[in-house]
């Protein structure tokens, strides 16, 4: 896809290098020479200009843009500025960042397609992990399910998927499994990575220091850890 993406703070500095990493044609924008400079190399283009002056953007291919990310986290209003002067200029999707929650109902009176609030969301993931002590990252699904990584229970360790019984036990699915492996450089120098290896089979064995991607109810999951 072609995207652009404005501003260039930590939200919208990583998205643009992701994206772009993942074969995404990404152009850039802020204000800050200093960030251009910092991601020029690393995405297809980085324009530098005032996000509040609507001839500005002229200088950008909005009529072949698939996607618009508003990624601008001050609270001065420029968030709301730009997405308003995009909504004019073109019918691609436009994903915004709200940094307060009257930009947030701005925004959607606006109706853009989607809103983040980076901050909000991150926290609140972050608390699920203190909150389920032993998981390593966690998704919240909805309310009550989960998608976390977890360690595997040493009580497993050596045994099939079918032979732990883990489903009947704990009420959780194994998605995949993380597993550590070592891998040899052109140097010849040893690196630990880590490795996904798919749909897990019943005969898959459990090997110490996997790691679990389970699917769940809160309740179990947190069983499990205990």
């Amino acid at each position: 896809m072609k995207i652009i993406i404005i501003g260039l703070g930590n939200f919208g500095m990583s998205a643009a290098i992701a994206l772009s990493n993942t074969n995404h044609e990404v152009i850039a924008v802020d204000m800050d020479m200093e960030k251009i400079s910092q991601i020029k190399d690393k995405v297809a283009h980085a324009v530098a200009f005032d996000a509040k002056k609507e001839a500005a953007y002229n200088s950008l291919p909005l009529k072949n843009t698939d996607l618009v990310i508003i990624a601008i986290g001050d609270r001065n209003g420029t968030a709301i500025m730009s997405t308003a002067i995009i909504k004019k200029l073109t019918n691609a999707k436009i994903i915004a960042r709200a940094s307060s929650s009257i930009e947030d109902t701005i925004l959607q009176a606006m109706g853009v397609d989607q809103i983040v609030h980076p901050e909000k969301d991150y926290a609140e993931r972050f608390i699920k992990t203190i909150n389920i002590s032993g998981s390593i990252d966690s998704l919240e699904v909805d309310d009550d399910y989960l998608v976390s990584e977890i360690e595997v229970p040493k009580d497993v360790v050596g045994k099939t998927i079918l032979e732990s019984e883990f489903r009947k036990k704990h009420h959780l699915n194994i998605i995949t499994i993380i597993r550590l492996k070592e891998h040899k450089t052109l140097l010849g120098k040893i690196e630990i990575k880590k490795e996904v290896l798919g749909m897990p089979k019943p005969s898959t064995v459990l090997q110490e220091n996997d790691i679990l991607v389970v699917f769940g109810k809160d309740k179990n999951i947190k069983s499990v850890l205990k």
